[in-house]
């Protein structure tokens, strides 16, 4: 009789002092990405629609791209946008992270935090928005599949959901289905902080292209 082999569990190296939450480099992400597809700046900045200088500018760090400009790169790479706020883990099957700890990438209206880093789940990831007041999600409505929960953790959040406005305060939630046109905003005086999870019925979806695109 053949016993189940029990599956090791895979620990994330943990470090116990609180330092400051490094930041994710944009720019190098874009330089991989573009090199792994053997395109040269001039191709990409074609195919993005950008000029070659900005594309110089942010894989050499000296610039901060908007929203806007990483959904152009992110389409003419054929990536979802948070490819460009992914680091190198150790893929585990548990995430464990320590607040203070937790790499984000930095965006012209905040910073977003992938909550489930070296871990892949199907059907969605759950990340940490942080957003500067007035922060919003565009005139264009957003829809795509499956369903959409985010939970306000700190400042003041309206959601727009076909012609419904939620206010959201700290501890206050909300869950529907993403195929519904929506709106999101900071309209707090401070910046907020939210957990948003997107879980697409389609795989090949990907929302946070659409959420994280600016005017």
């Amino acid at each position: 009789m053949h016993q189940r082999r029990k599956r090791k569990t895979q620990l994330p190296e943990l470090n116990s002092s609180h330092s400051t939450p490094p930041l994710i480099d944009v720019g190098r992400n874009l330089h991989n990405l573009r090199n792994n597809r053997g395109l040269s700046m001039r191709t990409l900045a074609g195919l993005s629609g950008l000029n070659v200088n900005t594309l110089s500018l942010i894989e050499n760090g000296k610039t901060s791209p908007s929203v806007s400009t990483l959904q152009q790169l992110a389409s003419a790479l054929a990536v979802p946008i948070t490819a460009f706020f992914e680091t190198v883990v150790t893929k585990n099957n548990i995430s464990y992270q320590k607040t203070g700890q937790r790499p984000q990438a930095a965006f012209t209206y905040g910073t977003v935090a992938d909550l489930g880093a070296g871990l892949t789940l199907r059907g969605g990831q759950p990340l940490l928005v942080t957003l500067e007041p007035k922060a919003n999600s565009g005139s264009t409505p957003i829809v795509h599949t499956g369903h959409e929960f985010v939970f306000c953790l700190e400042g003041k959040l309206a959601y727009t959901i076909e012609d419904h406005t939620f206010m959201l305060d700290p501890g206050d939630s909300l869950l529907f289905e993403a195929q519904l046109p929506h709106l999101w905003q900071n309209v707090g005086e401070t910046i907020s902080k939210s957990l948003l999870i997107m879980c697409p019925a389609d795989e090949s979806d990907h929302p946070e292209d659409r959420h994280f695109k600016a005017e």
